[in-house]
């Protein structure tokens, strides 16, 4: 790597991570953000303390517009660092289970929801529902509640690995599904979607304003460049969605245009070579989910360690 590409570089790196590793996330997961884009990325890794390398946060560019989305694994590393942080719980109901939940209501006036019972033997049956407990002291358990049918549309989706995962792993899927959606309530981690200012502190990083919601800016360097013709806004958003679903690819690992060809072929074989918008976001849902499946396997895989 040349020594000048470095330089471009030095300051970015921060905690574990060197000039090296900022080189190699300008190169995979923020080449398509243009120079400044990707160092307000970085630096709203570093002031959130999230680590690109390890998936927990990573730059999405959607017409010009840059937005930031934080990993699973980042939810529950905040939610683990959060005062009060009990843990959380998470259970399937299945059809042969004995289940009773009531909601009470605290001395705030505040509902939450207790178990009455929960037994089950063998064969359980079909999973009917599920719910998910996030403990933080002090406070009530805060529950998630889903049935079955909340997110049977998962099951039937028309695209080939989306369906496949939400039908042979379903029992995994739902639950890390339940999970994500009580963390983000109880431990208020609402990182998904933010967007920063476009002003810089003092020392010249631009500042992180969780919450705030404006449009970044591109800065002089970015303006400087000729202007591009008006393009058609189905056109924009189509070039917007394939540059998303090349960044989920080299997620998952699938990084060669063959191995991308292969993927769509046996996942989602009936988009054809010139695919619609819809086409393109329904490959990015089964991403998604593909990326969510891998890291749930991780987490198992860590936990037998």
């Amino acid at each position: 790597m040349a020594n000048n590409q470095l330089a471009v570089y030095q300051g970015l790196a921060f905690g574990e991570l060197t000039q090296q590793d900022v080189v190699t996330i300008r190169e995979t997961i923020g080449k398509d953000c243009n120079e400044s884009q990707f160092k307000l990325f970085m630096a709203i890794s570093k002031s959130a303390g999230a680590n690109p390398i390890l998936n927990e946060i990573y730059p999405t560019v959607r017409q010009n517009q840059l937005t930031i989305q934080f990993g699973v694994d980042f939810y529950v590393r905040k939610a683990k660092e959060t005062d009060g942080y009990l843990g959380y719980d998470v259970q399937l109901v299945h059809e042969n289970d004995q289940f009773k939940m009531h909601q009470e209501k605290d001395e705030d006036g505040r509902y939450y929801m207790v178990i009455d019972e929960h037994s089950f033997g063998f064969p359980r049956g079909k999973v009917i529902g599920g719910y998910a407990f996030a403990y933080k002291k002090g406070l009530k358990p805060f529950t998630v509640t889903m049935e079955v049918d909340e997110v049977e549309h998962f099951k039937r989706s028309q695209i080939g690995m989306q369906k496949t995962m939400w039908t042979n792993y379903f029992n995994d899927m739902f639950k890390k599904h339940m999970v994500r959606r009580a963390l983000k309530a109880a431990f208020d981690l609402n990182f998904d979607d933010e967007e920063v200012s476009e002003g810089k502190g003092a020392d010249g990083v631009p500042e992180y304003n969780p919450r705030e919601r404006k449009d970044i800016t591109p800065n002089q360097e970015v303006i400087d460049q000729p202007q591009p013709d008006p393009v058609d806004p189905e056109a924009e958003k189509l070039e917007a969605a394939k540059a998303e679903m090349k960044a989920k690819f080299k997620k998952l690992g699938v990084t060669t245009k063959k191995a991308m060809q292969e993927y769509i072929a046996k996942n989602a074989p009936n988009i054809g070579d010139k695919p619609a918008l819809a086409d393109v976001i329904g490959l990015n849902e089964l991403l998604d989910m593909h990326i969510e499946l891998q890291e749930a396997h991780s987490d198992d895989d860590d936990s037998l360690e």
